[in-house]
């Protein structure tokens, strides 16, 4: 679980957008993608995001 403090200022690498805590990801609503959180560790890397599946 990412902390409410670094979740407030964690955005999108694509479009720069909001990030939401879901599971064991973030997802950005805005661009669709998902991005892995690994040992509570969020991978914001875009070439390693996959699109969001809801």
């Amino acid at each position: 679980m990412i902390d409410k403090k670094l979740l407030e200022i964690l955005v999108c690498p694509v479009c720069k957008k909001k990030l939401i805590e879901s599971n064991d990801k973030l997802i950005c609503r805005n661009c669709n993608k998902e991005y892995m959180i690994i040992d509570d560790i969020p991978v914001l890397l875009s070439d390693q995001a996959q699109a969001n599946s809801v």
